[in-house]
């Protein structure tokens, strides 16, 4: 655990939304992380609302907070993340649609002699 690091709380609201709390002020380093996990920061009469998008669905707002709450982990943060929240651990972060895709790499054949311009 981070010795300055107070606890960070990833909970689901009252109205469904997923959010964080912080017990003390946040760092940047903290910020990075869960800006890279799809969190938002909205601005509030008491600082922040950090949450994750409205109507994405729970599976994706699972991945996205046991994600954010994996590397905050790794980074030495105490996280407390909802139990309702927790998914089984996966060996890749989660994309927008929930699943990897990979794109295919294809041979391009190289330009032909006659299409050269010629040189002067």
């Amino acid at each position: 655990m981070r010795p300055d690091s107070e606890s960070i709380r990833i909970t689901r609201g009252r109205g469904g939304e997923v959010e964080v709390e912080f017990d003390d002020a946040f760092d940047s380093f903290a910020t990075d992380f869960l800006r890279r996990a799809g969190f938002l920061f909205e601005p509030s009469l008491r600082g922040h609302w950090i949450r994750l998008p409205f109507d994405m669905g729970e599976e994706w707002e699972n991945e996205h907070a046991t994600w954010a709450a994996e590397m905050l982990t790794a980074a030495h943060y105490r996280v407390d993340l909802d139990p309702s929240l927790r998914t089984p651990p996966s060996d890749a972060a989660p994309t927008t649609t929930g699943r990897l895709t990979r794109t295919a790499m294809t041979a391009q054949p190289p330009p032909s002699t006659a299409a050269r311009r010629p040189r002067h």
